[in-house]
């Protein structure tokens, strides 16, 4: 099985600029996996004695519950795992910024080793499953309508494709298939993310959203459209900087030079999403998100 998203509408569209801890989180499964394969049987051997989580020896490795997450033996494991991630993480750490991305994705991962303890105390428990089912959850509960594609050819809307699976991994947990996957790893993956997003959502914001891309000639970034927060009662926005690129945006010549102002105005404003998160752009800066992806829409 493999995913990927379309852009209708306005909506969602494959995106391949790496956020930051989207990028580390995959080079650190990589390496582990990599580590782990090269090694042979002895490092293998040590990683699922040390690094795994194990909850009748947690009180000695206390670090499992962390380390786990890292920790694959089986490619298909690894690669779909990340696969997920690739493909999911960009655009929540887009809206969230890194840090509330990086704190999302480990407690959803927290969440699968919580109920380790209490579905697989004798058990031996790794994989990064519990932290990218959150990271899948809170994809479709903030944009619910974007079309996955299975296969790269089958569309279903994301709110469907994880609520197949949320049973699924419920049944799952609560009768043992006996296929030795973590089932309650994945179903603590959700949870932890369902509160999260309902209790203490990353970024300030739980609410629903729909996308926007916005594309430069150095930047390709998802940037999900909110409406504009009006500004405090005592605040004077000061509106000379979106009037100025406004109108260099709707006067372009052959070359199009007149744009490249407002480009690198986009860029610096992605990376101000990238490091603080939607909640931290101002009203004008909001503007001029949603009037450069009206007209990539148009054009």
């Amino acid at each position: 099985m493999s995913f990927g998203t379309a852009t209708q509408g306005g909506g969602f569209g494959l995106q391949f600029r790496m956020t930051p801890w989207v990028r580390r989180l995959l080079i650190a499964n990589g390496v582990v996996f990599l580590v782990a394969l090269m090694g042979g049987r002895s490092v293998q051997l040590f990683m699922l004695e040390w690094l795994t989580l194990q909850p009748v020896e947690s009180l000695t490795r206390p670090w499992g519950v962390l380390t786990y997450m890292f920790v694959h033996v089986d490619f298909w494991h690894v690669a779909m795992n990340m696969l997920v991630l690739f493909f999911f993480g960009p655009p929540l750490e887009d809206r969230w910024g890194s840090s509330g991305f990086i704190r999302f994705y480990l407690l959803a991962g927290l969440g699968g080793a919580l109920l380790g303890f209490i579905f697989a105390a004798q058990a031996t428990v790794l994989g990064a499953s519990g932290a990218v089912f959150g990271v899948m959850f809170a994809f479709a509960w903030l944009w619910p309508e974007a079309p996955i594609y299975l296969m790269g050819v089958f569309p279903v809307k994301a709110k469907w494709l994880v609520g197949i699976l949320f049973v699924f991994t419920f049944v799952s947990t609560l009768t043992g298939t006996g296929d030795g996957v973590a089932h309650f790893a994945h179903l603590g993956g959700i949870l932890a993310g369902f509160l999260q997003l309902r209790f203490l959502p990353p970024g300030g914001s739980s609410s629903s959203g729909s996308g926007g891309v916005v594309r430069s000639s150095r930047k390709m970034a998802i940037v999900p459209r909110e409406e504009p927060r009006a500004p405090a009662p005592s605040r004077r926005p000061d509106r000379s900087l979106r009037k100025r690129l406004m109108a260099r945006a709707r006067s372009r010549d052959d070359e199009g030079r007149p744009e490249e102002e407002l480009l690198d105005e986009v860029d610096r404003i992605l990376d101000k999403i990238s490091e603080s998160g939607m909640t931290s752009l101002t009203r004008e800066e909001r503007e001029v998100l949603d009037e450069v992806s009206r007209r990539r829409r148009t054009n």
